[in-house]
């Protein structure tokens, strides 16, 4: 007994001292503070700070589609099965459709030199096309990656991809989809920018571009485009100006836009070019074109947009939608067109008349 005794005991005090040891070796590690994203709401709405940075970050973007029938669709495209079967040429009218998404980043931080912006638009698209046969035009599909815009600003100043100067300082056209049914202005171009904001609501800008397809530069002297515009609460007036140094021709623009009401608002657009051939800031046929047109907010949710247009080659169009907010970010909008070349000599698309229709939707997100 007395033994039995001894070894409980020293079992005890083994299993004790060993319990005291593993107690001392168990460290329990301080958390790390956790550095919750922060909300940068000095840019508007959707930024946020990049973890330690003073960066604020937006990414969104919007997922469309859209289906186009008539002059906006493909028109007199030859029937397949008919081709395929005895060579038979029959034409038929069918669908114009893409389908798109758009990421769009935008990244912005304070300076001592102000605002610092790097912004990008790729879109990635599926669409119905026509491939040009000897007989005629075989719808197809196509996929495709485009990058929109991928520019950086500093200041006033801006270097780049995006739409050129000649159409963003007059703040593009209409609110339709199909604004530029008679052209107005290029898009896509390298471009060097600086706008200087005066005050009073007076703005002035210039730009160096390389130009687009048959257009761009073939040497060191890039395009030229200036211009000043003034905005106050009931609308505003700007000018714009642009030299194709290619084909050593220029072309300019007067735009005017009034509030007529808080509901209602109203523009008009003039341009004239040195010759009635086409260049990179000429785009519109004739030397000389008008667009005009008007926004109606009817409901909180719905607006009526309108464009007219007009140029020194008879081309005339007529453009009128409805946008409508469905749900928070989630947009329809019907649109019809009617296009004509009032001129019996000339032979275009225009020529004798047609009717189009467009249905977009649109989640932005």
């Amino acid at each position: 007994m007395r033994f039995k005794g001894l070894f409980l005991a020293s079992a005890a005090a083994v299993v004790a001292a060993s319990g005291a040891r593993a107690a001392d070796a168990v460290v329990v590690a301080e958390p790390e503070p956790v550095e919750y994203v922060r909300v940068c709401d000095v840019y508007g709405t959707g930024f946020y700070y990049m973890p330690g940075t003073e960066t604020c970050l937006s990414v969104g973007g919007y997922v469309r589609y859209d289906i186009g029938v008539g002059y906006l669709g493909f028109e007199d495209v030859i029937d397949k099965k008919d081709l395929a079967e005895d060579g038979t040429i029959n034409l038929n009218d069918t669908y114009y459709k893409r389908a798109r998404a758009a990421l769009q980043i935008d990244a912005r931080t304070e300076t001592e030199l102000g605002t610092l912006r790097a912004y990008s638009q790729i879109n990635f698209q599926f669409d119905s096309t026509v491939v040009e046969e000897i007989d005629g035009s075989i719808t197809a599909t196509e996929e495709g990656i485009e990058i929109e815009h991928a520019y950086i600003e500093l200041g006033g100043f801006l270097i780049g991809e995006t739409d050129s100067f000649f159409s963003t300082f007059g703040d593009y056209a209409g609110a339709v989809i199909q604004d530029d049914l008679v052209p107005y202005g290029p898009f896509a171009t390298h471009t060097i920018q600086y706008k200087f904001d005066a005050g009073n609501g007076l703005t002035f800008g210039a730009a160096l571009e390389e130009g687009a397809d048959e257009f761009t530069i073939d040497s060191y002297v890039p395009h030229v485009a200036a211009g000043a515009k003034y905005a106050q609460d009931w609308g505003g007036i700007s000018v714009v100006a642009g030299y194709d140094s290619v084909w050593e021709e220029w072309a300019g623009k007067v735009r005017l836009d009034v509030k007529a009401s808080e509901a209602i608002s109203v523009f008009v657009i003039g341009g004239v070019k040195s010759d009635d051939a086409t260049s990179f800031y000429g785009s519109w046929g004739g030397d000389w074109g008008v667009w005009g047109g008007f926004t109606a907010q009817v409901s909180p949710k719905a607006s009526i947009n309108t464009q007219f247009s007009y140029d020194g080659a008879d081309n005339f169009a007529a453009v009128a939608n409805v946008e409508y907010e469905l749900v928070s970010g989630f947009r329809i909008t019907p649109e019809v067109v009617y296009v004509d070349n009032f001129d019996d000599d000339t032979v275009n698309d225009y020529d004798g008349g047609n009717f189009g229709g467009f249905l977009r939707f649109q989640r932005n997100f």
